[in-house]
């Protein structure tokens, strides 16, 4: 029996400790955005987030996986307005789409941690994510866009102080 929590819901399925997680996630819990590319953790189409890091599940055993804290693209966002969604429609990045959900969740991990890439960062950030389609420009594109749009998101909600004359002083955004 393999437990963790998948996309913020606890779960457990009965398999074989030494299954690859993609299988796990595909075949017993119906997470099938989560793609699998070659098998040997070098094409990135099965990534996922593991405890906040993007993680190459088809080598991955599910024992290695026992109470960790699992993402996948189903768990991104609940409305498919995650920043880096919202960048790969307006650059219209899928062609084929099988690469799209491996490339999202390591970009999302990416700019958790990079929030203000340069253009050499995003090209090595991704380096290990493969497309067969051959979309690296707008992928690079879309990661520096959603990049931007995740900025803009924190410094609206961020408290920027602003002077509220009914208050006689200065108040922070979302207080009152």
């Amino acid at each position: 029996m393999a437990s963790f929590t998948l996309n913020g819901k606890p779960v457990s399925v009965e398999v074989s400790p030494q299954t690859p997680l993609l299988w796990v996630l595909r075949d017993h819990l119906g997470m099938t955005g989560t793609k699998f590319g070659c098998g040997i953790a070098q094409c990135g189409a099965c990534t996922v987030h593991l405890n906040g890091s993007a993680t190459r599940t088809c080598v991955l055993p599910v024992s290695g996986a026992e109470g960790a804290d699992i993402v996948t693209i189903e768990g991104l966002s609940d409305n498919d307005d995650h920043p880096l969604q919202q960048a790969w429609r307006e650059h219209q990045v899928p062609q084929c789409g099988y690469c799209q959900s491996g490339q999202i969740m390591q970009a999302a991990d990416f700019l958790s941690r990079t929030p203000d890439p340069s253009d050499e960062e995003v090209t090595q950030a991704m380096a290990g994510n493969l497309c067969r389609c051959m979309a690296y420009v707008r992928i690079h594109r879309a990661v520096k866009r959603a990049a931007e749009i995740g900025r803009a998101s924190q410094a609206s909600t961020a408290g920027v102080g602003v002077f509220d004359p009914t208050h006689d002083q200065e108040v922070t955004h979302g207080q009152v």
